[in-house]
């Protein structure tokens, strides 16, 4: 019996200071001043838990370690789960979806 779709994508918002990473404001050419900064990333695990996962340094990026400060679920809950594919797709399509509507974003 295959497993049911247990793959999540989440987007956590970044502090303020992360637009003084140089590669951070590279990645965001087209930032409009006043959005939020964020990651996008995608798991097999609760988004919750992954996001303490990476305040702890556990398989951290060190954007959200650093800079993390909460999830937004209001941008992604509605997607989740979903199987690993569509997840893999999904975190692609809404990075570039939350760059196209002005925020400041990384990718997992």
């Amino acid at each position: 019996m295959p497993r049911r779709p247990h793959y999540h994508v989440y987007v956590v918002q970044l502090d303020d200071p992360v637009w003084n990473v140089a590669k951070f404001r590279k990645a965001n050419p087209d930032y409009e001043l006043g959005k939020p900064f964020v990651y996008v990333g995608m798991t097999g695990l609760d988004p919750d838990v992954r996001f303490d996962k990476h305040k702890a340094g556990i398989q951290a990026n060190r954007f959200v370690q650093q800079w993390g400060l909460h999830l937004l679920p209001k941008l992604y809950e509605r997607f989740n789960p979903m199987p690993y594919e569509a997840a893999r797709e999904m975190e692609v399509e809404l990075g570039i979806a939350l760059r196209k509507a002005g925020y400041g974003v990384w990718q997992g």
